[in-house]
């Protein structure tokens, strides 16, 4: 994210196009609704391979109305890929509301003209995101996908750092700050565990984040010499 020769695409590839294999993550992208067929063709490949791993694809109701959508679905249908749609339903496409471009908001119904089995979440319920979601890769694995998770949510703000979210209703926008997905989660915890528990779960990620931070601004910037010898390698 910060552009340095240590990051995911030696600081190449900017924000939107952090990827790495190693990890297998194929990648963001600036391009609203194109991961949806990225993670249906890494399905297809997986088929072919005959692996037993799951792809996942996370997008927005905003890019749902993408014709991508469609056609992914279609062709994941159609030869029973195993591949998880998730689908963050939190509202807005930049300033629209789903219920302005969408005749009915509960987007996971659409799955039901491609025969591919779907539903809908509490996407601001960590455990019951975590549930659903091990249940669609174990009906993958099971050669039984795809499958789409429609997980309701709200965005907590504009849709950029320059956009206020004055057309969010106030109320609406409360009622959800205030199940807050850490919120609930919390709970979740607190049911298993301790308060003390938590805390130190809450200082190991706060310290591991303050660490990558160091790590990445400490990082040396991209180099002329490697910049070329990369070109040399694509021409």
């Amino acid at each position: 994210i910060l552009g340095k020769e240590t990051g995911y695409c030696k600081g190449r590839g900017g924000s939107m196009h952090i990827s790495s294999r190693r990890d297998n993550n194929l990648g963001a992208n600036g391009i609203v609704g194109a991961g949806i067929p990225i993670a249906t063709g890494a399905a297809l490949g997986i088929k072919v391979r005959g692996s037993r791993q799951v792809a996942l694809a996370f997008f927005s109701d905003g890019a749902s109305n993408n014709g991508v959508f469609a056609e992914s679905l279609n062709m994941a249908g159609i030869f029973q890929l195993p591949v998880v749609f998730v689908l963050e339903n939190n509202h807005y496409a930049v300033s629209t509301p789903v219920e302005e471009v969408s005749r009915n908001p509960d987007l996971y119904v659409r799955s039901a003209g491609y025969g591919i089995e779907a539903c809908k979440v509490d996407g601001n319920d960590v455990m019951a995101v975590y549930e659903k979601t091990c249940e669609g890769v174990e009906l993958c694995k099971a050669g039984k996908g795809p499958i789409v998770i429609e997980a309701k949510t709200y965005r907590h703000a504009g849709h950029h750092v320059n956009d206020p979210g004055a057309y969010m209703p106030q109320d609406k926008l409360k009622e959800w700050k205030d199940r807050d997905p850490l919120i609930l989660g919390r709970r979740h915890f607190l049911d298993c565990g301790t308060t003390d528990e938590i805390q130190e779960i809450q200082q190991a990620v706060e310290q591991e984040i303050e660490d990558a931070i160091k790590f990445a601004e400490e990082s040396p910037e991209p180099g002329v010499k490697e910049f070329l010898k990369a070109i040399e390698i694509y021409e």
